[in-house]
């Protein structure tokens, strides 16, 4: 089998979780491969996400491996069976950053998702006005490319749909209080997207919470970042940073720990759901 030297983000969670499967049974790559009757550098490359894996071996594997857990396997099956697909946002691919591609793809795949925003509304909670002064303010270079700005607008909104799956997505956004004040698009667009973040605060799937200015573990943060969760429990946590030039993705335990711990530190300070609605609500007025 060809080596995939572009492997999408479904496959690496695959091949992760199969190792980690391997790992939880107490089997060496060695073992596994003889039990699939194949090189060992196969298997390397299957957990590795070089190299896909065809039902029967998939099957074999599991059963060697001790997973009797029947949604787990459909889950895993169902990597293994579209796990090249790269979604509709591959259709928008000349124009997004591979890293924003992979996390439109594990944010469709998610369950639920942790988000701390510094500076700005969450990409799902924003409105296109919003969305579109962003993205000038950001890419200066780009502003007066009408397609280019017009195409991200439309993405943003098409990831909206992950609200609107049969099981929706879970999420959980903890903003700064000194994102309410901004100005971004002038004060009617701003004015406009308060007022949508507040009605969508309401909805019983989606939970955001304002932490004060005045709160000292303001310090503590170094940027914005999300934690992605996923269906199944044998599936780990994903944590991405965004950063000035680049995107950081980190999957290992001890990594996600450490986000996971300061978003519990985030939440136990920001205000109640129902205060940061009304703190919301006061912005707008401020603003009047």
């Amino acid at each position: 089998m060809a080596v995939n030297k572009n492997p999408t983000v479904r496959q690496r969670r695959l091949g992760r979780m199969l190792r980690d499967l391997r790992n939880a049974a107490g089997m060496t790559l060695v073992q596994a491969a003889e039990e699939l009757q194949c090189a060992e550098s196969k298997m390397s490359r299957i957990e590795g996400a070089q190299s896909g894996i065809r039902p029967l071996d998939l099957r074999v594997l599991l059963d060697f491996y001790g997973v009797h857990d029947q949604a787990l396997r459909a889950r895993l099956k169902e990597l293994a069976r579209h796990g090249r697909e790269r979604g509709w946002w591959s259709q928008h691919e000349d124009t997004l950053k591979p890293a924003y591609a992979d996390y439109i793809a594990l944010e469709w795949d998610a369950s639920d998702l942790y988000v701390v925003e510094t500076d700005l509304v969450p990409g799902l909670l924003q409105t296109p006005a919003y969305t579109e002064a962003i993205i000038r303010e950001q890419r200066p270079d780009k502003a007066d490319d009408f397609d280019y700005v017009e195409e991200l607008v439309k993405v943003r909104g098409q990831r909206k749909q992950v609200f609107a799956r049969s099981a929706p997505l879970r999420l959980w956004a903890i903003i700064t209080e000194s994102s309410l004040h901004h100005r971004v698009g002038g004060t009617d667009a701003m004015r406009e997207q308060l007022d949508y973040l507040a009605t969508q605060a309401s909805e019983t799937n989606i939970q955001v919470q304002v932490l004060p200015s005045a709160a000292a573990i303001n310090s503590a943060l170094h940027g914005p970042f999300g934690i992605l969760s996923f269906p199944e429990p044998a599936e780990t946590d994903v944590v991405y940073a965004d950063g000035l030039i680049d995107t950081v993705y980190y999957e290992e335990p001890e990594q996600v720990k450490i986000f996971t711990t300061l978003f519990r530190r985030l939440n136990s300070e920001a205000l109640p759901v129902d205060q940061s609605i009304a703190r919301i609500r006061a912005a707008i007025q401020e603003m009047d």
